[in-house]
C-alpha cells in the first residue's frame, strides 16, 4: 500500500505539478555514453529498485570491444537516491581480469533483482571467456554463471561467486539431454508478488539455453538454491532466445522470449505451489500476423511487465501488460506495446496473451536495441534502454527515461 506521501507525489505527477507549484518534468538521462568511435563501448541495460527506494542501473563496459566471452568486460553502475531524478557517479561493480581462459576474464549481461522485504540485492552474470553460441561451448566447457550480492540496498557488495554447476546440473538428467550452454536473460529478474514459500518471495530467472530453447529456474531463498520450473524436461519455448519472466495476477508465470519479428509467450500453471509442480502450455508467437508485439526485421531483448492501472473512460481498475521491443525496421525505434488483461484472468492462454496488443508507444526515433523497465513509486515507468549506436558498431548510449502511463497509452489509462 502506498504511503500518504507517495500518494501525494503520484497525484502531483498526474496533474503535472510539484508541491511547489512547478511543472513536473519526468526525468531523462544518458547514464552511460560511448562518445566516439574508438571509445570503450557500453551495452546491456539492467535495472532494479532497492527496498529503500534507491534505483540501481547497470551496464556492460566492454574493454574487449565485443560481447562477453571475447575478452575483458566489466560491469559499471550508477545509483539514483531520489526516484531517478538525479544520479550518482559511475562506479565499477565488478572488474574482469582479461586473462584468457580465466573464469574472471570478463563479467557481462547482468540480470538483477532487489528483494521487496529487505536490503538484499542479487545480480546474475555471464562470466569467463566462452561464447554462448560457439560449438566449443559445451557442458564440459560451459557458458559460466556468476553472482554478486548486497545486503544493504547496493551500498556494499560481496565478492563474485561462480554458480555454474548449480544451474547446469538441474538439467543433466533431462530426457532431452543436458544443456550445453545457457545464461540468464539480461535486465530484470522477476520476484513474485504473491508466492512466498521459503525465506523470501519466489524469484524467477529465465534462461536462454541450447539446445531446445528456453528454460526457467526459480528460487525460494533469494538465489542461494535453484530449481527447474516444471522439472528438468520442461521446454517453455523450444525455439526461444533471450527471455524474461513475469507473473499474472492469479500467480501463473509468463515467459516472454525474443523471436524474429516479435516475441514468443507461454504460461506456467501450478498444480502445487509449494513444490513448484505444474506444467507449461504451448508457446505462442506474437507478431504482425496476430496483431501482437511486432518487431520489424529484428530479434532483440526486451522487457515484459504487468501492472495495475485505471481505465480513465470509466475509472475501472484493470491490469495492463507492457512489452518493449525495437519496432524496426532492424534494431531501431524502440517502443512499448500494451494490452488490457481480461477481468477473468484465468481465461488467459498463451495464444490469447500473444494476440491483439494495442499500437505501441514509440520511445526512440533512432537506432536502439535492448531495454528493461520497472514501476516507480509515483506510478510512472522507469524505462532504461540502448540508443544511438556509435561508429564502432558495438556501443550505445544507455538512456533512462521516466514515462507516465497516460503517455504510453495515449491517455486511455493512468496509474493506480
Amino acid at each position: 500500500m502506498k504511503s500518504y506521501k507517495q500518494n501525494i507525489i503520484a497525484v502531483l505527477a498526474i496533474i503535472g505539478l510539484t508541491a511547489c507549484g512547478v511543472k513536473y518534468t519526468p526525468a531523462e538521462h544518458v547514464l552511460f555514453q560511448t562518445p566516439v568511435s574508438d571509445s570503450i563501448p557500453y551495452r546491456i541495460p539492467a535495472i532494479a529498485m532497492m527496498h529503500n527506494g534507491d534505483i540501481l542501473a547497470l551496464t556492460d563496459y566492454r574493454l574487449c570491444g565485443n560481447d562477453i566471452g571475447y575478452g575483458r568486460v566489466d560491469i559499471h553502475g550508477r545509483i539514483s537516491r531520489n526516484g531517478g531524478r538525479t544520479w550518482g557517479k559511475e562506479f565499477v561493480l565488478v572488474e574482469g581480469s582479461g586473462m584468457s581462459g580465466a573464469t574472471d576474464c570478463g563479467f557481462g549481461d547482468a540480470a538483477m533483482v532487489a528483494d521487496r522485504e529487505s536490503g538484499d540485492v542479487l545480480v546474475m552474470m555471464v562470466c569467463g571467456e566462452t561464447v554462448y553460441w560457439h560449438e566449443t561451448t559445451t557442458r564440459q566447457n560451459p557458458n559460466r554463471i556468476a553472482v554478486l550480492r548486497s545486503s544493504d540496498n547496493g551500498k556494499t557488495w560481496s565478492a563474485w561467486e561462480e554458480i555454474t554447476e548449480s544451474v547446469y546440473t538441474l538439467f543433466d538428467d533431462s530426457v532431452h539431454g543436458c544443456v550445453q550452454s545457457c545464461f540468464v536473460g539480461s535486465g530484470k529478474i522477476f520476484q513474485s508478488r504473491q508466492i512466498k514459500v521459503g525465506s523470501n518471495y519466489r524469484i524467477y530467472a529465465a534462461l536462454a539455453a541450447r539446445p531446445n530453447g528456453n528454460r526457467v529456474i526459480y528460487s525460494d531463498d533469494f538465489g542461494h538454491t535453484w530449481h527447474a520450473l516444471g522439472g528438468p524436461d520442461a521446454l517453455p519455448v523450444p525455439n526461444g532466445d533471450e527471455p524474461k519472466c513475469e507473473e499474472l495476477p492469479d500467480g501463473r508465470v509468463v515467459i516472454s522470449s525474443r523471436a524474429w519479428g516479435g516475441r514468443y509467450f507461454n504460461i506456467y500453471e501450478y498444480t502445487d505451489i509449494a513444490s513448484g509442480a505444474g506444467a507449461w502450455g504451448e508457446a505462442a508467437g506474437s507478431g504482425k500476423r496476430v496483431n501482437g508485439c511486432a518487431s520489424l526485421e529484428n530479434a532483440c531483448n526486451g522487457e515484459i511487465m504487468i501492472i495495475p492501472a485505471v481505465r480513465k473512460e470509466d475509472r475501472t481498475k484493470v491490469h495492463l501488460a507492457l512489452q518493449s521491443v525495437p519496432l524496426g525496421p532492424q534494431r531501431a525505434n524502440v517502443g512499448i506495446y500494451y494490452k488490457e488483461l481480461p477481468e477473468d484472468i484465468t481465461s488467459i492462454t498463451p495464444e490469447s496473451f500473444a494476440a491483439d496488443w494495442e499500437q505501441p508507444y514509440q520511445v526512440s526515433d533512432t537506432t536502439s536495441a535492448y531495454s528493461t523497465m520497472l514501476l516507480l513509486k509515483n506510478g510512472n515507468i522507469a524505462f532504461y534502454y540502448e540508443e544511438s549506436i556509435t561508429l564502432n558498431g558495438c556501443g550505445y548510449d544507455m538512456v533512462y527515461k521516466e514515462l507516465s502511463l497516460e503517455t504510453l497509452t495515449s491517455g486511455k489509462y493512468r496509474s493506480l
